[in-house]
């Protein structure tokens, strides 16, 4: 009889990783991995999870998919499809342990469903996840330290990894996944570099948690091939490091990946295979959807006032081009506004010709959805605009290189203290149409200044769905929660077409293991 191996997601934010891992079927198509449970503190993500859950355990039954379309295209509530699926809606709940949970504050009600799972469930487990990362970003680092009173080593957040470690010595899963940024390489806590801590009490979390019966582990890197991983000194720190743009993935999204193995199974993992279709372009992953014009966060906000407002910003930009010596180019750049724009358009008719590459076109589309979810426009101030307008013109006249703070007419500059210090050169970028995306970060909440579209006829930054598209969700993702919190979920996720490449691999390590 077939038998899933158990999945226990920690930390999981809107289900990247997680989403991975339970889209990878067996060579017979069925699935591999089934997610026990999900835990997550903040409440938009869980109800996130919640609803991906639900989505999941509907997914076979015809007409339940198309109530969940309903619910999507906002036809019907949330709680209308809750109550007409009950059976699936209670273990969707169950899976995300019904409410938001805090690992390290709600451990309790958190252990108890893992021992229930683990005792339960007769074959292999594995537990996923990956520590908020706050304390090791660089920008993160950056801003503690013009904190006179920060010390690293009363951040808790640094020692969020031993709620992991917790978590193995109740569930003992023959592998674990661990994934966090790449600022976890160089954190120092007391002046000392914390990773090599992290991977020690990793590889003997008997030791780091006083639990005498369990084994330990060998830590693997997911892109470098060793023989000896239970030596301490075997790898560079940075061979554990994952450049996504390398596998598919339409971002450069460096991020460290640990694979953990326990030590009793003999066999060696696979390493991610390069793709031949790497570096794939912003374009090729959003150029199909619906345009969409910005908005005014402080003024009236029409479609003619729009148009009104950003042809001025191009005739002005026009001019400053043709100063420059471009203005041939400028002209052959044959901008013209649309006044049929909305802010919002979730009909699929309006999508343009397909782009997606096949690597990922059946990985993230659905034909069956019908909508474009989560595909709305936030407002701007009018400068804002210019500026914005200005960097995809700049992107678009220089082989799409992003413009510098030097690089902007003087008149542009915006009122910031370090403008001209080249501390924040490039505090306003576009993400160019042909070439990769710059990281996908949770800091695209907050203005979308790093996160300007290439077309400057739209004018804008992404929407939540075009982050997501260049994470690689699928379109039928659908993220709860306001506008901010969709984005900050984006942001923080692990693409899940990386996760499900991670699966692949840890499938085939358990598959006739013994």
């Amino acid at each position: 009889m077939h038998q899933e191996i158990l999945v226990i997601d920690l930390f999981a934010g809107p289900g990247g990783l997680g989403e991975g891992f339970s889209a990878c079927s067996t060579k017979d198509g069925k699935s591999a991995f089934k997610i026990g449970i999900s835990i997550e503190k903040d409440p938009a993500a869980h109800k996130t999870l919640t609803t991906r859950a639900l989505f999941r355990k509907l997914f076979s039954n015809n007409q339940a998919r198309q109530d969940y379309y309903r619910y999507v295209k906002g036809k019907i509530t949330r709680e209308d499809l809750f109550k007409k699926y009950p059976k699936e809606a209670m273990l969707a709940q169950e899976e995300t342990l019904h409410y938001p949970q805090t690992l390290g504050e709600d451990n309790e009600i958190i252990h108890k469903r893992i021992k229930e799972l683990v005792e339960s469930h007769k074959g292999f487990k594995i537990v996923i996840g990956g520590p908020p990362c706050q304390a090791y970003s660089l920008a993160g680092r950056s801003r503690n330290a013009g904190n006179k009173e920060y010390k690293a080593e009363d951040d808790h957040r640094h020692f969020l990894y031993k709620e992991y470690l917790e978590v193995l010595s109740i569930a003992k899963p023959e592998v674990f996944v661990m994934e966090n940024v790449r600022g976890i390489l160089s954190a120092k806590v007391n002046n000392e570099l914390i990773f090599p801590q992290i991977l020690n009490d990793l590889r003997h979390p008997s030791i780091a948690t006083g639990v005498t019966n369990m084994k330990g582990y060998k830590i693997y890197s997911l892109v470098m091939n060793s023989s000896s991983p239970e030596n301490p000194e075997y790898q560079n720190y940075s061979d554990f490091l994952i450049r996504a743009e390398e596998y598919g993935i339409p971002q450069a999204r460096h991020r460290v990946i640990l694979l953990g193995v326990r030590e009793d199974i003999k066999k060696t993992p696979n390493i991610l295979v390069k793709l031949e279709c790497k570096n794939i372009s912003v374009k090729q992953l959003i150029g199909d959807l619906p345009r969409l014009r910005s908005g005014f966060s402080k003024y009236q906000d029409t479609e003619e006032r729009w148009v009104m407002v950003v042809s001025n910003h191009l005739k002005q930009l026009g001019q400053y081009f043709k100063k420059q010596g471009k203005a041939e180019a400028f002209s052959r750049l044959n901008l013209h506004l649309s006044k049929e724009l909305k802010r919002s358009c979730s009909i699929n008719s309006e999508v343009q010709k397909i782009l997606i590459p096949s690597l990922l076109r059946d990985w993230i589309q659905d034909k069956e959805l019908n909508v474009v979810l989560n595909h709305e426009t936030r407002g701007h101030i009018e400068t804002d605009l210019l500026r914005y307008a200005f960097c995809a013109i700049y992107a678009l006249l220089n082989d799409g290189i992003s413009p510098k703070s030097r690089d902007f007419p003087v008149e542009l500059a915006p009122k910031h203290a370090n403008w001209t210090t080249g501390k924040h050169a490039d505090r306003f970028r576009v993400q160019s149409a042909d070439k990769f995306s710059t990281t996908i970060t949770s800091h695209i909440s907050k203005d979308g200044h790093y996160f300007i579209h290439y077309d400057p006829t739209q004018c804008r930054s992404l929407t939540v769905r075009e982050a997501a598209r260049l994470q690689t969700f699928p379109d039928n993702y659908y993220f709860e929660g306001n506008r901010t919190q969709q984005y900050v979920q984006v942001g923080n996720a692990v693409p899940p077409f990386l996760a499900k490449q991670i699966a692949e691999i840890v499938l085939e390590l358990l598959s006739n293991s013994y």
